[in-house]
């Protein structure tokens, strides 16, 4: 080991005298004046005080000179030789350039600037070449963590104004949709739980676009498909879902919570609540067919009701895969003549495609149906019949039986 490092003392003597010659080099140069700034750094200049003129101590509140003030400069050196930088007068600190990697974004807080407005989160977007013009962001800007972020890149900032931190930017996968709230907007109205869509904000990546279109602080309606997304995180938060998916011989009916109050499409015949038109809250009128679907389920709900024949089962532990039928049990009716027996019975039913909405406005959901209508019909019916009659009676008429109790259900069903 000791031969190893041994082997490599010409080279390590090498390198410490060329670093001594450099500092020597730099040192002579600020004696006479010069600043030799390396090309991959940038000077910061901290002025110790002004000979002349009325600008000589910073304003109050003030943290970076704009107007040569004594302090720190906002302009600073780029790259290169430079004169009339006394070291008597300036201390220099070289910084080197921020690299914002790839798949990284920067995220920016202005220690210098105007006071936030009242109701504001974040500091709106000021032209400033992404940060590297300081005179230019203290003209206009914002105190504070900023909504503008850098994206992947080098950039010549001065870090005294400017503090940036990485963030990754935020990936959703196929068949996923992200569920957005923002930080920072108009605050959302009177009754709201989401705000509406807005247009030109790029996905939520222009947040200065998003305020200025009108759009609210909270909860957003609109979601974000698959794919790759420059998002502030001070701005944006988003949750990852799954999309709705609606299975073959099923549809969706759509219950939304958001959008204008819709106008009931159903007419009079129909009393047991509004259908309304895609868009517009309530239960939607036109149900989703099979397949896919990016629905925000924090304002948006869907509803499956099948749509090919379903199969209820009144026989205890006796389950279709559908679930509908998993709390019903065998039927126990008592005859007139004192019998008590089990019927095990079976429905059949089938819902059509553009009555699904009306199932979901009328009972909520399919299980409901079948809980407070097919359950307490079929029910009641053979318990009232069996009361009608001798057991032996009631067995032999299995046949009329059923076509009464089909026909007792279809009534209670148009009802």
């Amino acid at each position: 080991m000791i031969e190893t490092i041994l082997g490599y003392a010409p080279y390590v003597a090498a390198v410490l005298v060329v670093s001594t010659a450099l500092t020597f080099y730099q040192t002579t140069l600020r004696l006479i004046g010069a600043l030799l700034v390396p090309d991959d750094s940038v000077a910061i200049l901290n002025k110790r005080f002004v000979l002349f003129g009325s600008h000589r101590t910073l304003p109050d509140g003030a943290v970076v000179a704009l107007h040569g003030e004594a302090g720190i400069q906002a302009d600073t050196l780029p790259p290169g030789l430079h004169w009339w930088i006394w070291p008597w007068q300036y201390g220099v600190e070289l910084e080197k350039f921020i690299t914002v990697p790839q798949a990284s974004i920067g995220i920016v807080e202005a220690r210098d600037g105007r006071p936030l407005p009242s109701g504001r989160v974040l500091g709106r977007h000021v032209a400033c070449d992404a940060y590297q013009n300081a005179r230019a962001f203290l003209a206009a800007g914002d105190r504070g963590p900023q909504l503008t972020v850098m994206p992947p890149g080098t950039y010549r900032i001065n870090t005294t104004l400017f503090q940036v931190r990485m963030a990754s930017v935020t990936e959703i996968g196929d068949n996923k949709v992200g569920i957005v709230t923002t930080q920072d907007g108009l605050p959302l109205g009177p009754g709201e739980i989401a705000g509406e869509e807005v247009a030109g904000h790029s996905g939520f990546q222009d947040g200065d676009a998003f305020i200025t279109v009108g759009g609210r602080k909270g909860l957003q309606t609109q979601v974000l498909l698959a794919g790759r997304y420059f998002l502030n995180p001070l701005f944006v938060e988003v949750e990852l879902h799954d999309m709705v998916v609606v299975p073959i011989a099923q549809v969706g009916v759509v219950i939304s919570y958001v959008g204008k109050e819709g106008k009931d499409v159903t007419g009079d015949s129909f009393k047991h609540g509004n259908l309304v038109g895609r868009g517009e809250k309530g239960v939607w009128v036109h149900p989703l067919d099979p397949g896919k679907y990016p629905i925000n389920l924090y304002t948006h709900k869907v509803e499956l009701v099948p749509t090919a024949n379903v199969v209820l089962n009144w026989a205890t532990g006796k389950t279709e895969a559908h679930q509908l039928d998993k709390n019903l049990s065998t039927i126990t009716v008592r005859s007139s003549d004192g019998f008590t027996f089990n019927l095990d019975v079976s429905q059949i039913i089938h819902v059509p495609r553009n009555d699904a909405p009306k199932v979901i406005a009328r009972f909520g959901s399919m299980a409901n149906l079948v809980t407070q209508v097919l359950e307490p019909t079929i029910g009641n019916y053979f318990r009232n019949t069996a009361q009608n009659s001798d057991a032996i009676d009631f067995l032999k008429t299995r046949t009329e039986r059923q076509k009464e109790a089909k026909a007792a259900i279809d009534h209670a069903l148009a009802e």
